[in-house]
């Protein structure tokens, strides 16, 4: 029998996510995931769960750099007999946040999609250096394994160039790599099928309006299982109010704060990517503590929430225009899924398009994918969980199979 468990690693800067599937029959059995957090630090901490039996081994202390966190993921799974010496393991799956307009879907790793990869830090400063170290360590740990990068840009790519151009001199952009590139490609292309589902529709004739709200938040517009718009742009940075983001704004104002506020371009960069968003407005990003304070009567909180639900509609009703017909909005991520007031206020109003929430549905609350709107409402609206882990190993899986056929 043909190998047929995938390892899905999110490296991150501090960080390493990681998750274990076995895609027999392409079920997307979880047996194990991960978290080594804190990277580089005295406090570094990680969390092995065994999905089997539920246990689960958690340690602190250093770890200095990715390579070691690499080593220790590995030296948890072979204590579970879950290895990456298994002849069971197929393949190694890989986030890399930026593949630009060069990778459009999954890719074996060779040394050309390194050096690709290596090309866009400029783009994705923060991302695809901890990307990268993830891959290289784990081609030195399994150099015989095939190992794949899925890249969160590359659902995007379908986008039609009147959607991905900014009106920028095209020989300035074409130079510089300028143009909307989107992100959480991943949980959109999963959560904009899984919607289609719940519909009892086929994907390739659902239109679906996915919003994707965590910290970082993107909405985007689907057509037919392919997407003709999205909000994040060059960097993740462009489009909704964000944990700490502040989403779109006046490209003048980073002039006028260098200018007039003398601010150097790190401190404008830090200010608008770290320091703005929600965070900025009311000085949490928190939507549950944000609640909370609503709940108390605290203006700024209620203020942040205001502006963060203003662009979160102005977006629906932008791309429910680009779709022209409409058959969902999903909500999903770590707000969309559990915040009741976010869903209830986002399509308050919005009754002339044929969206409703139905507040006794919005209230329930579970962990599979469900609708709320009431059942007259000409566009249906849902509660879609992402899984962007499944998403990973799932072209993993395809993309290996077809290289062995």
């Amino acid at each position: 029998m043909s190998p047929s468990r995938v390892l899905v690693l999110n490296s991150g800067s501090s960080s390493v996510k990681y998750q274990l599937l076995d895609m027999r029959e392409g079920a997307g059995t979880r047996l194990a995931v991960g978290l080594v957090e804190r990277i580089g630090e005295q406090t570094s901490r990680s969390r092995h769960t065994v999905l089997a039996t539920g246990a689960t081994r958690e340690h602190s202390g250093p770890v200095a750099d990715d390579e070691a966190a690499l080593k220790a993921v590995a030296g948890e799974l072979a204590k579970d007999g879950l290895g990456l010496d298994s002849p069971e393991l197929a393949a190694i799956g890989h986030r890399v946040v930026h593949g630009g307009m060069f990778f459009t879907e999954p890719t074996v790793i060779d040394d050309e999609v390194l050096t690709e990869i290596e090309r866009l830090i400029p783009v994705a400063p923060l991302h695809n250096p901890a990307n990268l170290t993830g891959i290289r360590t784990a081609m030195a740990l399994r150099p015989d394994l095939p190992q794949v990068a899925v890249f969160d840009t590359a659902f995007h790519t379908a986008m039609p160039e009147h959607a991905a151009r900014y009106a920028i001199d095209t020989k300035i952009a074409d130079r510089h790599r300028i143009r909307r590139y989107g992100f959480h490609g991943t949980s959109h292309a999963f959560v904009s099928r899984a919607t289609a589902k719940l519909l009892g529709k086929d994907p390739a004739h659902t239109n679906v309006i996915v919003l994707h709200l965590g910290n970082g938040a993107s909405a985007s517009a689907v057509r037919g299982g392919r997407c003709v718009d999205t909000s994040m742009g060059l960097t993740p940075l462009e489009g909704l109010v964000m944990g700490t983001r502040s989403g779109d704004l006046d490209p003048a104002v980073i002039f006028h704060l260098a200018r007039v506020g003398g601010m150097a371009m790190d401190e404008i960069d830090t200010l608008l990517n770290k320091g703005s968003g929600l965070f900025g407005l009311c000085g949490d990003n928190d939507m549950r503590e944000i609640d909370r304070r609503i709940a108390e009567g605290d203006k700024a909180a209620r203020l942040a929430f205001d502006i963060y639900i203003h662009r979160l509609k102005k977006y629906i009703g932008a791309y429910y225009a680009v779709l022209g017909r409409v058959d969902a909005v999903a909500f999903t991520a770590g707000v969309g899924e559990n915040a009741v007031s976010v869903r209830e206020a986002a399509v308050a109003g919005l009754d002339g398009l044929g969206l409703a929430v139905d507040g006794a549905l919005n209230a329930v609350r579970d962990d599979g994918p469900r609708l709320i709107s009431p059942a007259h409402a000409r566009v249906a609206v849902a509660v879609v969980p992402t899984d962007e882990e499944l998403e990973i190993a799932t072209q993993t899986y395809a993309l290996v199979g077809k290289e062995r056929r």
